[in-house]
């Protein structure tokens, strides 16, 4: 086998990297439309600095304000780019350090 085919399959298998900055993942979030009280529990699919791709639960119409809690970031603000058939393209308003979304929600105040 090409030493430097097998250097580039290895940069990006354990990552879940798809070669554009995209980790693909499956991550629980909460998302709120702006204008309303209701938040949406969603699933994340595709992540990068820039955006997402969730499974939503409700259509939420392109361009839409939207808000996305996603683990050690908070609240992230952001816009829908896209939607089609349960899936939705958002993208953040200020770029985000994606693995800072893997990191674990504590759970209450150790006070």
């Amino acid at each position: 086998m090409d030493p430097a085919a097998d250097s580039a399959l290895s940069n990006t298998a354990g990552a879940g990297a798809d070669g554009r900055g995209r980790d693909s993942l499956s991550l629980s979030a909460r998302l709120k439309v702006a204008g309303s009280e209701v938040e949406a529990t969603v699933r994340v699919r595709n992540l990068s600095s820039g955006g997402l791709m969730a499974e939503l639960p409700e259509p939420v119409t392109p361009d839409s304000v939207v808000q996305i809690e996603l683990g050690g970031l908070g609240w992230i603000s952001g816009r829908v780019a896209w939607q089609v058939e349960g899936r939705a393209g958002i993208a953040f308003d200020k770029p985000i350090d994606p693995q800072l979304a893997r990191k674990p929600v504590p759970l209450g105040n150790a006070d």
